[in-house]
């Protein structure tokens, strides 16, 4: 039998311990939020449809972006025990510097356009953090002003190459006064993807006002009081503004820039390069020969060529045909500290993340980026001391399984030409 007693009224009143109330909005929405997901949701509710789409889409069916999330979710952890992991550390070194965390910013563009406080709040959160910012060619701020905001720590600067490549090469000279210390070269946007979500949201550059997105709007006024109060959208490379997002690409990418043109653009740029972009182990040979720094295995967030190679998947292949001669970067899919730690024990010297600081952004501006960086640094802290490791040197492929749904297929030869 169960003794039960009379409570005493001091046993109540010690459970009752309310914790205090945050009058803070965008603290305790942040606060609430202790996964990348849930910033999600939460820069979902507070952004207009179009700008959240823009962010949140990929191209035509959007395949290439859920299959490389499904990757990373497809894979099995394999810890070991009885190893002292009082203290982990998170240290990367990428590209001739130190990153506190194995992960950057990835470039963005248009990015005042999802919150207003754009890639000056992405930039001083980095500097915070001790991790790279990259600043797109289509961003929404100069490459002075990042450097402002981010004074000491590490810029990175992407480049595409324009129709006009007096504008392209302008801007690299520029980052390379202003102390950036590394040029990511995008090489997979010849032309722009089929962003189909902002073709049927009217999605344009500068928004434009229609019924329905004044119908959006009324839910959300504040993103579109900090749009009409802050400073005119300016684009660093972009002479004239008006249309769709692919519209603006399209008239302004080159399409025929080559392996020679990798060559020009070393001639202007004196620091370390990495080429962004490639999707397969044929290609990173060729520009490990050449003598790049770094690639980055992406397929640009599945925002170009849709049923792209997932880069997790090309990992390891690229790793044990270039691993030992130039740096692998990787990016598309992660939205978890542990998608980054299982990178890095495939092989990645370094990740960077897009849509999860974008996340961040709209959720809270520069608190969000923060918070950003805090969620996937304590992911990923918990998931190296749940696998009994204490340093990013100590990963290795025999930590990860990957769990791939399309092993089977290939296994049995279906897809392959004979």
């Amino acid at each position: 039998m169960v003794q039960r007693q009379v409570p005493k009224p001091a046993d109540i009143f010690e459970l009752l311990q309310f914790k205090k109330f945050e009058f803070n909005g965008r603290k305790r929405r942040l606060a609430s939020a202790l996964t990348i997901h849930d910033l999600r949701r939460i820069a979902k509710r507070r952004t207009p449809a179009a700008a959240f789409d823009y962010t949140d889409g990929a191209a035509d069916d959007e395949l290439s972006l859920r299959r490389a999330r499904q990757a990373f979710e497809d894979i099995e952890f394999h810890p070991s025990i009885l190893r002292d992991v009082s203290h982990v550390d998170t240290t990367a070194q990428i590209l001739g510097g130190p990153s506190a965390l194995p992960f950057g910013i990835a470039p963005t563009g248009f990015t005042r356009l999802m919150q207003t406080e754009g890639e000056v709040a992405g930039a001083g959160a980095a500097g915070a953090a001790g991790i790279p910012f990259t600043l797109s060619t289509l961003g929404t701020a100069s490459i002075e002003t990042v450097k402002e905001a981010n004074p000491h720590g590490r810029n990175w600067f992407q480049l595409y190459v324009m129709n006009q490549r007096h504008i392209s090469f302008g801007l690299v000279e520029r980052a390379a006064a202003a102390g950036f210390d590394t040029l990511f070269f995008t090489v997979d946007t010849p032309i722009a993807g089929a962003r189909l979500r902002d073709k049927r949201n009217g999605f344009s550059i500068p928004p434009q006002i229609s019924v329905r997105t004044i119908a959006n709007a009324i839910p959300r006024p504040w993103w579109w009081w900090d749009f009409i109060t802050t400073p005119k959208l300016e684009f660093a490379s972009l002479s004239s503004t008006g249309g769709t997002v692919g519209e603006l690409l399209n008239a302004a990418m080159d399409p025929s820039i080559n392996f020679d043109d990798l060559a020009e653009i070393r001639k202007v740029w004196p620091h370390k390069i990495a080429i962004k972009g490639v999707q397969n182990v044929e290609d990173a040979k060729k520009l490990t020969d050449l003598g790049v720094d770094a690639i980055v295995l992406s397929n640009h967030g599945g925002r170009q060529l849709d049923r792209a190679p997932v880069p997790f998947h090309l990992l390891p292949d690229v790793v044990r045909e270039v691993g030992d001669d130039v740096e692998v970067i990787i990016d598309t899919g992660i939205m978890n500290g542990a998608d980054i730690v299982a990178s890095i024990a495939m092989g990645a010297k370094f990740t960077l993340v897009g849509r999860a600081y974008l996340y961040g952004l709209m959720a809270g501006g520069r608190e969000g980026v923060d918070r950003m960086i805090e969620i996937l640094s304590e992911q990923i802290v918990r998931t190296m001391k749940l696998l009994q490791v204490t340093t990013l040197d100590e990963l290795e492929p025999k930590h990860v399984t990957q769990l791939s749904r399309f092993a089977d297929l290939r296994a049995r030869g279906v897809g392959e030409r004979h």
